[in-house]
């Protein structure tokens, strides 16, 4: 039993590759092609849908020695990691390009983008594309959650990384949202019925509420 999971482990993660080598190619050729924000923003989705074939490696790895099946470790590792994974290529990019609040936002969202985009094209073609109105909810949902851990990041670090006393316990404390919200995310959609839809809601819910405090904010003139 054990050879047969890590044999279909093995087959996943080669077709994982090969999506992202279909998909990733036409980014890479379109940003030697693209110059300024749009390249930039291209650079991010890359970023991005490489954080997601990364994670599934990683989230793999701990599950191989933990020794949990791969349903557990969707619950319990992969927020982690996946969050972490999202959050490092905008933190090189925020320490190493001091770019301005408006960049800082842009890289989460993009990063976020990209991760979502990769995860929901690779769900679609392990599980088949037969239920449009699912699939749809679905793309919906993760897509709005993983901008929404990204958002939560970013909105933090918007106002936080000038303080240097917060700048530490402050990234740490929105990481951890950040990685609750998506575990709570996962525990819901795994479930059947009412819970599952829920989940699906959540995000979407909690992205028009960002959105309108964005708005109050920005109308209320603080920086």
């Amino acid at each position: 039993m054990q050879t047969v999971h890590r044999t279909e482990r093995r087959r996943r993660m080669t077709n994982i590759e090969n999506i992202f080598i279909c998909m990733a190619a036409p980014l890479i050729i379109a940003t030697v092609a693209t110059k300024g924000h749009g390249r930039r923003m291209l650079i991010f989705m890359i970023a991005g849908m490489t954080s997601c074939l990364l994670s599934s490696y990683i989230s793999t790895f701990i599950a191989v020695v933990q020794g949990v099946d791969l349903f557990t470790a969707s619950l319990e590792i992969s927020p982690l990691v996946e969050e972490i994974l999202k959050f490092c290529p905008a933190l090189f990019f925020i320490l190493v390009f001091e770019p301005d609040k408006s960049g800082t936002a842009d890289a989460f969202g993009m990063i976020a983008i990209g991760f979502a985009t990769f995860e929901n094209v690779c769900f679609i073609i392990m599980n088949g594309a037969d239920n449009l109105i699912n699939l749809t909810i679905r793309g919906l949902g993760t897509g709005a959650m993983h901008v929404v851990c990204g958002s939560i990041i970013a909105f933090g670090l918007l106002h936080l990384w000038d303080r240097l006393w917060l700048r530490a316990a402050g990234t740490v404390a929105l990481l951890c949202v950040a990685v609750t919200y998506h575990g709570v995310f996962n525990v819901l959609v795994s479930q059947t019925g009412i819970p599952m839809i829920i989940g699906f809601m959540i995000p979407l819910v909690t992205t028009a509420g960002l959105s309108l405090l964005r708005r109050r904010i920005d109308s209320m003139g603080f920086a």
